[in-house]
């Protein structure tokens, strides 16, 4: 399946199906240089199809070490001078094959590499459905998440669908966060259709019908980005989960999506209290336990840390901490959110937690 954006200019593709990759080379057949930047763990999985690929593009390869440990300044310094002393122009393209990870440092690098060079996502997990889509990038610091990065809009995202058939059952589960996070936005059909086709952990691990959802949900996603490209308002509510989520993957080294499922649920809870929302909190909690989300990490989470790292959040405004809240299903509102409010919700989350 092929969708392309919807922006007034500079569009770009973004085809989902098996094999995807092997459309790359048409789309670097222009530039003098192209770098194909690899997790490794993806290249050690799939290292003859990336091997094929480099060879028929002209490509050289560079394999990254993937995850959040690779978005930090001094991996940024390390892999830029290397490119600068290898002599790129601005006829280079980057190829981000890998997570969202490698998306967002790679795209980072090409949004500041000699002023910009484009760039091509190449997403390898579920979990980058979502990132790799919409042109953030960036990478983390000492003090939070992603605080530092830009907007820079890939020139295509070729979504391998291939490369999800080797992902391990705790990158499946930290991509269903986003997915889930897309149903939310939309409507309690979605919701009660994603439930169903993944009632438990086994169901999950199978992605029967996955591709649909993963559609599903970049369409979601395009429908806010174009809208609001710069996050000024809308796209501020793809943020649903994340800005509990953040802080508690940052403490914790959770997987990101996994930890946004925990901040999905913290933030029902905070609905529930602060809009009279009517979400059935037990019913989310047992359903995201089945599918093995790590709530147990929470039993020893001290309030105060997470706060402060929600103080941290970019979308805050001098009010205080915004959060994404549901009034229902499809109907996002973002707000500001004062301290005792947010520690009743963190306190009632963990009490619920320790009942188990």
């Amino acid at each position: 399946m092929r969708l392309d954006t919807t922006y007034e200019r500079d569009n770009y593709p973004i085809i989902v199906e098996n094999g995807a990759l092997n459309h790359l080379k048409s789309y670097v057949e222009s530039y003098h240089t192209v770098i194909l930047c690899v997790d490794d763990t993806v290249q050690a999985s799939w290292s003859d199809k990336i091997t094929s690929i480099a060879e028929e593009t002209g490509a050289r390869l560079k394999v990254l070490h993937g995850g959040e440990s690779l978005k930090y300044l001094k991996h940024y310094e390390t892999f830029v001078e290397g490119l600068l002393k290898e002599g790129v122009t601005r006829n280079t393209c980057l190829v981000a094959i890998g997570g969202g990870a490698t998306g967002d440092f790679v795209g980072f690098v090409a949004a500041t590499l000699l002023r910009g060079v484009d760039f091509i996502q190449v997403p390898t997990t579920i979990l980058a459905h979502d990132s790799s889509v919409g042109g953030k990038v960036g990478i983390n610091t000492k003090a939070g998440k992603n605080l530092i990065g830009a907007f820079h809009r890939p020139e295509a995202v070729l979504y391998d669908l291939d490369f999800l058939t080797t992902l391990p059952y705790s990158e499946i589960l930290s991509g269903y966060g986003e997915v889930f996070k897309h149903a939310l936005l939309n409507n309690v059909d979605q919701v009660n259709a994603l439930m169903k086709a993944y009632p438990n952990q086994a169901q999950l691990k199978a992605l029967h019908d996955m591709e649909k959802y993963l559609v599903l949900g970049i369409v979601t996603k395009l429908k806010i980005v174009v809208a609001d490209e710069k996050e000024s308002g809308l796209r501020k509510h793809l943020n649903l989960g994340h800005t509990f989520g953040h802080a508690f993957e940052y403490l914790y080294h959770i997987p990101h999506g996994q930890a946004i499922l925990v901040g999905i649920l913290y933030q029902m809870i905070l609905s529930n209290e602060h809009l009279q929302a009517n979400f059935d909190i037990q019913k989310y909690y047992q359903y995201l336990r089945r599918l093995d989300v790590p709530f147990q990490e929470m039993e020893q989470v001290n309030f105060e840390s997470i706060y402060k790292l929600m103080l941290k959040d970019k979308k805050n405004t001098q009010a205080g901490v915004q959060m994404v809240l549901l009034k229902d299903y499809g109907e996002p509102i973002t707000m500001t959110v004062e301290k005792l409010a947010l520690k009743s919700a963190f306190l009632k989350l963990q009490s619920l937690i320790k009942e188990v």
